[in-house]
């Protein structure tokens, strides 16, 4: 049987916690599971048996999680963005994601493995892509003032007299 091979997938390298940040990720969203994991073998660089990498899908997207050792650590130089369609959305991932992590700025989040989330309402990218560029900066002026972005918030400064 032939299975489809995605074109590009995420390859997250870390120090040793590869399966259960996976095992986390996919427990947070719908459409993912646990693929496959390989195993270090006898000459390798980490002990024989232990998780090298981790296949997995989140809302059907393919990643690979390695085991590499603590050489490379994340940064907010790469980022998953998480599109919500309301503010339940937001609430829902900003709570399980950030938990044990730490909340920054703008709809930004570091997980507790350091990997960097946006998690952002739809209605931002309708607002940048708005024609009339006096509300895409009024509702940036308002995203640096936020953490967790808060629609309401966010659809007043939209809706407000230019």
């Amino acid at each position: 049987m032939y299975t489809a091979i995605q074109k590009i997938t995420p390859f997250l390298w870390f120090d040793d916690r590869a399966e259960e940040a996976a095992n986390f990720y996919a427990s947070i969203f719908a459409n993912s599971k646990i693929e496959g994991v390989t195993r270090y073998g006898e000459g390798g660089p980490r002990p024989a048996g232990t998780v090298m990498t981790v296949a997995f899908q989140l809302e059907g997207q393919q990643f690979v999680g390695l085991n590499g050792g603590p050489h490379f650590q994340f940064t907010e130089a790469i980022s998953l963005v998480v599109n919500c369609r309301n503010q339940e959305e937001v609430d829902y991932y900003w709570e399980k994601l950030s938990a044990g992590g730490q909340e920054v700025q703008c709809g930004w989040l570091k997980d507790k493995y350091g990997l960097s989330w946006q998690v952002v309402p739809t209605i931002v990218s309708q607002a940048f892509q708005q024609v009339d560029t006096a509300t895409a900066t009024r509702v940036m002026q308002a995203i640096l003032k936020m953490k967790k972005l808060i629609v309401a918030d966010l659809e007043e400064v939209m809706n407000a007299p230019a």
